[in-house]
């Protein structure tokens, strides 16, 4: 593994708030070890190596990308729970929300209410069967 992939792997074990071989393990079950490989390739790249944001900042991005897309299972739970670690509370993701309503309407946003309103230990505690999804 490049030490792109590496700094990738690390990525997505912070990410899933699991160990690196553990996050690993999840994505080569899910999507195949191809696929993990460029994944974990694009994650150990500027996107989530630069300097100028902060996982805080990341997390902000993946979740609108994500609430764009009408995306509400673990996918966005992996993220919701990296922006709590973060320091964003329910009270900022709410916020997120509603300003998301007027630029993406309330069908997506609405939907992705309902998962930043999840109980935190149904959100964080994402069993394995979930974060596959969240390839």
């Amino acid at each position: 593994m490049s030490a792109r992939a590496t700094a990738g792997r690390e990525v997505y074990a912070r990410n899933f708030g699991t160990a690196p071989a553990e996050a690993e393990r999840i994505m080569n079950e899910h999507a195949g070890a191809a696929y993990t490989l460029e994944a974990f390739e694009a994650a150990g790249g500027p996107g989530w190596q630069g300097q100028n944001l902060t996982d805080r900042d990341r997390s902000i991005a993946v979740i609108t990308a994500l609430v764009a897309q009408n995306v509400t299972d673990g996918r966005l739970s992996t993220y919701l729970s990296l922006a709590r670690r973060t320091g964003l509370d329910d009270e900022a993701l709410t916020e997120l929300m509603v300003l998301l309503t007027a630029y993406l309407g309330q069908p997506y946003t609405s939907l992705a209410m309902e998962a930043v309103r999840r109980p935190v230990s149904q959100g964080a505690a994402i069993t394995s069967t979930e974060r596959q999804s969240e390839c």
